[in-house]
């Protein structure tokens, strides 16, 4: 019997791994494929760099992340995080008018550039932006790999979970006191949906370069810096439900065609594409903490689309979720993971920034008005 079992090898579920593991739980991580970040997050471009913008709980939020983020892969998996800098580009003169009130909101550190040094480190532009130097890019696929290269894994496509008195039992085969679903847009193993779980393809190119693009730079679209001869371009945001079906096996179309205006893309050669479909929130915030009993909220209060009033969320007993990192999933992982180790372990309350219930009663009103 394990401590903990974690549904997902992307890297939500691999940073909650590690940090379970850490803290001397015996843990499992499976996932459906043979290794980890076999999805989106192996095709992420997975930046990790700052949020821009006026003063939000999500950007407050995300800083806090990132900040993290730095010093967890700087100290812990260093060979695996490139601090290349990030330089964030207006996408238009509008976008550009609006950088000039982020500026406030900032984190410290960061330097404003104007459209000759972007130009001189490789990028055309002819607007200026801001730099930021901590940030960079982590090799998605590897990173996960080392977070749990001293974990046990198993490939196995979960079909069923069911809670007994001495804990959970995965396929009626795998049993722990804990489990963790980090399953991304998959989110059919219990009842999630008052969390809004949704799922946006993408796609990265990784490709040999002699192009000397000498900071990682952001806009409407990700390009790294040349390292070693490799620049990664990512990721495209489709909503299609068939996204394969859509991109005439031309995934990277959108990204060379908006990369056209940045870089020569004549001076790219191919080496990988990668695909995958990553999770989000309708808040854009993670959703990580316990799971709410969903039967027993409407069996106590049947009059809950009605606007009923709860005295208690009947939470399920040791069953979690990891979920809803969206684009920022590098940068979110880490922190996050701190936390429901945290609550998992010593039973610190959830940061309600990220607590899944906040959607519960949303959710339920909104059922009401379908009605």
């Amino acid at each position: 019997m394990y401590d903990a079992i974690i549904v997902g090898a992307g890297v939500a579920g691999c940073n909650i791994a590690y940090a379970l593991h850490k803290r001397g739980l015996k843990v499992l991580i499976v996932d459906q494929a043979n290794s980890a970040a076999s999805g989106g997050s192996g095709a992420a471009g997975a930046f990790v760099s700052p949020k821009i913008g006026k003063a939000s709980p999500l950007q407050q939020l995300t800083n806090e992340a990132f900040a993290f983020a730095i010093e967890f892969y700087q100290k812990e998996f260093p060979q695996h995080f490139h601090q290349t800098g990030v330089i964030r580009i207006p996408k238009d003169s509008k976008d550009n008018e609006k950088f000039t009130s982020y500026r406030t909101y900032n984190i410290d550190g960061f330097k404003d550039v104007c459209a000759q040094e972007i130009q001189a480190i490789g990028i055309e532009s002819e607007l200026g932006g801001f730099l930021f130097d901590e940030a960079g890019v982590c090799d998605a696929k590897e990173l996960c790999c080392a977070l749990i290269r001293d974990i046990e894994f198993k490939s196995m496509h979960v079909r069923t979970i069911k809670q007994e008195q001495a804990g959970w039992i995965i396929n009626n085969q795998e049993q722990s006191k804990y489990l963790i679903l980090a399953t991304g847009y998959q989110d059919k193993l219990i009842d999630l949906r008052y969390m809004g779980i949704r799922g946006t393809w993408g796609s990265r190119g990784d490709f040999k370069s002699s192009l000397n693009v000498t900071k990682s730079i952001h806009k409407d679209l990700s390009i790294s810096k040349n390292m070693n001869g490799m620049i990664k371009i990512g990721a495209t945001h489709n909503k299609a439900q068939s996204p394969c079906l859509e991109c005439y096996n031309k995934p990277l179309a959108p990204l060379l065609q908006k990369a056209s205006n940045l870089i020569d893309v004549s001076q790219l050669e191919l080496l990988e594409v990668f695909c995958g479909m990553r999770s989000g929130s309708k808040d854009y915030r993670p959703l990580v903490g316990g799971v709410l009993d969903v039967e027993y909220m409407f069996k106590h209060y049947p009059k809950l689309t009605s606007g009923q009033k709860v005295n208690e969320l009947k939470m399920l007993n040791n069953l979690f979720v990891f979920n809803g990192l969206g684009g920022r999933g590098f940068v979110f992982a880490p922190l996050m993971a701190k936390y429901l180790a945290q609550n998992i372990i010593s039973g610190e309350a959830i940061d309600p920034r990220i607590d899944p219930n906040r959607l519960f009663l949303r959710w339920v009103r909104r059922l009401n008005e379908s009605f």
